[in-house]
């Protein structure tokens, strides 16, 4: 087990309800807006297809799990998963307003115990929530589990930068985040948390070691903004 994530289940769960309101503004503000141009590549490199069934784990408020939805098109489905109440909350205005409800179900649920059979989506996707879990390889099994063979999946989540200066000024900066928070939205606990968990995520290439030893094959990935993200990519 790679215990990603010390923090009690309950507690980041109560956390996230709190910070769902202003998640979107945050996620923005952290990422320097870049994180909208991290999925939009991780959507070019998934080449999902009219007509797919999708999961997207940890959805939180919906962003990932609308770009699903529009690509699968009409003949598709996607379900977005979250154990957070008021993430899904926001996540269904969102895709109601995106037009994409007609093909969208969300669930209320533990990304460590999927609620679904096996070998039954097409494509598993898990954006910034995997550093959040208490088991890291357990989510990657059941994304495996629940994929069927050959399918894909991916994981964008916060990385650490390998080169010394990026990742000196890449710390300094993060330490700022609870500032920032609570400059903007008045949450510096929280964020201070979401912090703590982004400095002792594992490195890109742990990540992929765990991609494999989950049970994929055709294991990739790429860093964005000099390793503060990264893009994992899998076959089932």
């Amino acid at each position: 087990m790679t215990q990603t994530n010390k923090t009690p289940e309950s507690k980041v769960e109560s956390l996230f309800n709190k910070i769902a309101p202003n998640y979107d503004k945050m996620n923005s503000l952290i990422s320097l807006g870049n994180h909208q141009r991290w999925r939009k590549i991780a959507m070019q490199r998934l080449e999902v297809q009219p007509g797919n069934f999708a999961i997207d784990l940890c959805c939180g408020t919906g962003d990932w799990t609308i770009s699903l939805a529009k690509a699968v098109g009409p003949a598709g489905q996607v379900v977005g998963l979250d154990f957070s109440k008021e993430m899904l909350k926001i996540a269904d205005e969102k895709i109601k307003a995106a037009g994409v409800a007609d093909r969208v179900t969300l669930v209320e649920g533990d990304a460590m115990h999927l609620p679904f059979d096996d070998n039954k989506f097409d494509v598993a996707t898990i954006g910034f929530g995997l550093r959040n879990v208490p088991d890291a390889d357990q989510v990657l099994r059941e994304m495996v589990r629940v994929v069927r063979t050959n399918g894909k999946i991916a994981c964008l989540e916060t990385s650490q930068p390998t080169n010394p200066a990026i990742k000196l000024g890449w710390s300094a900066y993060f330490k700022t985040v609870p500032v920032m928070a609570k400059l903007a939205v008045d949450k510096y606990r929280e964020y201070h948390y979401l912090q703590r968990t982004t400095k002792q995520f594992v490195s890109a290439e742990k990540l992929a070691q765990m991609f494999e030893d989950a049970g994929m094959h055709n294991v990739t990935y790429r860093t964005f903004t000099f390793g503060a993200a990264a893009l994992h990519l899998g076959r089932a």
